[in-house]
């Protein structure tokens, strides 16, 4: 008895954000169908691997991933540099962090400099996050985005409650800009349309539905990625634009990858935790529609390369 698959079609399209400058331009985005279903629509574009680099380690990582990334993490510079040339990433996202520490904050000039120091050495598109505390971020936001400008990156993340000084500044320096949401999808379009009221064209917009990584919140955060997805392609312009996961950084975070071996012997080494953990996260958001995944572990950044070009060649 043969069986006739049931295809879906959309009507409408994911908005196409091309981050990075001339030759080492990516676009993002463009999707006629849900991720991967290419008999129903186009993906034109690959989703997209960064990886993120600190102005300093985070004291939260475990020895296992420091040493699977190697000394060059403590030179952010070179940290990027091996990413690039070793890993294959395609994208460094930046994340600044101590301008916002509360004695003996970096300069926002110094913050600035660093960026473009990368920029220079990686020649890669790259996407830049702040601290996520306002007064410090509004300060450095204006400096390093004029140190960068020209460079079309990708800098986050504008909200609900602080949004006018990054847009303000992404527009002045002809940057895309990361509308952040906290896990809902009618802020999510709030964001989006604050952003485009101040003059950001549709088309920089990047959405950043913030998430959680496996077995702490994923399931949820999942549907509203797929919601918004859906959403999109049913014809709602302000939730179609092209989706950032924060796949590494939140992986980082589970007791699961934290806990030492000895302590819970049944989990199995604290290394391959980290890898299948951040392995995980980064697979489930891919098939919700996440266009670019920002990890940290090198073998996880594998595991996902090798996953991502064997669903773009429909194997």
């Amino acid at each position: 008895m043969s069986v006739t698959p049931v295809k879906k079609k959309w009507s409408h399209q994911i908005k196409e954000v091309t981050i990075g400058a001339e030759d080492e331009a990516i676009t993002v985005g463009g999707e006629t169908t849900l991720p991967f279903l290419h008999d129903e629509g186009e993906m034109p574009n690959p989703p997209r691997i960064a990886l993120d680099v600190f102005d300093a380690v985070p004291d939260t990582w475990t020895e296992d991933l420091i040493e699977a990334c190697g000394d060059e993490i403590h030179d952010p510079v070179e940290w990027a540099q091996k990413g690039v040339e070793e890993w294959g990433v395609e994208m460094i996202s930046f994340n600044l962090t101590q301008h916002a520490r509360e004695e003996d904050p970096v300069s926002p000039e110094a913050c600035g400099e660093l960026a473009e120091k990368i920029a220079d050495t990686v020649g890669v598109p790259m996407l830049v996050w702040g601290a996520g505390e306002d007064e410090p971020d509004r300060k450095v936001y204006p400096v390093v985005s004029q140190a960068l400008a020209g460079r079309r990156c990708l800098m986050g993340s504008a909200s609900e409650d602080s949004y006018k000084t990054l847009t303000a500044t992404c527009i002045a320096d002809g940057h895309n800009i990361i509308g952040e949401s906290p896990i809902d999808i009618n802020i999510c379009k709030q964001v989006n349309i604050l952003v485009t009221d101040m003059g950001m064209p549709e088309d920089r917009i990047v959405i950043f539905p913030t998430n959680g990584a496996l077995g702490y919140g994923l399931e949820y955060a999942y549907s509203i990625l797929e919601r918004t997805r859906v959403a999109a392609l049913g014809g709602d312009r302000m939730m179609a634009m092209p989706v950032v996961i924060r796949a590494g950084t939140e992986s980082q975070r589970a007791k699961e990858v934290k806990a030492p071996q000895d302590e819970f012997p049944a989990w199995g080494s604290r290394g391959d935790r980290g890898i299948v953990w951040e392995a995980t996260t980064a697979t489930s958001y891919l098939q919700a529609g996440a266009d670019i995944v920002t990890m940290n572990h090198p073998e996880a950044i594998r595991l996902i390369r090798e996953y991502i070009d064997t669903f773009m060649n429909n194997e």
